[in-house]
């Protein structure tokens, strides 16, 4: 009785464990560096890893750099080997709060939040705060934010023969989906 009373607990006590965090690996995020009359530069990422502390509201998220897919492969491949040295520095991390966020209050109807935090890209680190919507979905919540990026700030060189071609801020968007 005293192993089967046991059993119960620890399953019951993960269980509850489990609904502390929410998580994904499939989250979606887009970045656009274009400038008008030349060939766009934009690329999704479909694999980011993201974790969300329901009890401190703390987001964490990592980015594979490889995993950015272009239209074209001769762009994935300067921006991979020459802009943002994915072999040198293979991921992008950010790890923030989520401000003011009550999960069981989440409803069906996006809320708007501020979510701060520290990205780290190309081996240099920046303070970010951005807005994001927030809502409800079955079992998790979806979490939609927009922000420009600078590659300055991140020592990221864009050669001189194709800077016009190339903008400075990168319009970033990130949609996420985490799970219990």
């Amino acid at each position: 009785m005293k192993k089967i009373t046991f059993l119960f607990l620890f399953f019951y006590s993960f269980q509850l464990q489990a609904q502390e965090q929410l998580s994904s690996s499939k989250g979606v995020i887009h970045f656009e560096a274009s400038v008008p009359l030349f060939e766009e530069v934009k690329a999704t990422n479909q694999e980011v890893n993201c974790e969300v502390e329901l009890k401190t509201s703390e987001i964490n998220c990592t980015v594979f750099i490889e995993k950015f897919q272009f239209k074209r492969d001769l762009m994935r491949m300067h921006f991979n080997n020459s802009y943002l040295e994915s072999d040198r520095y293979p991921k992008a991390t950010f790890m923030g709060r989520i401000d003011k966020l009550d999960y069981k209050s989440l409803s069906e109807q996006p809320t708007e939040h501020q979510i701060k935090g520290i990205i780290k890209i190309h081996g240099k680190s920046k303070a970010i705060n951005c807005k994001a919507l927030i809502k409800k979905v079955k079992k998790g919540m979806e979490i939609n934010a927009s922000f420009v990026l600078n590659t300055d700030d991140f020592n990221i060189a864009i050669p001189s023969i194709v800077a016009s071609k190339i903008s400075k801020q990168v319009t970033t968007t990130l949609k996420l989906t985490v799970l219990e």
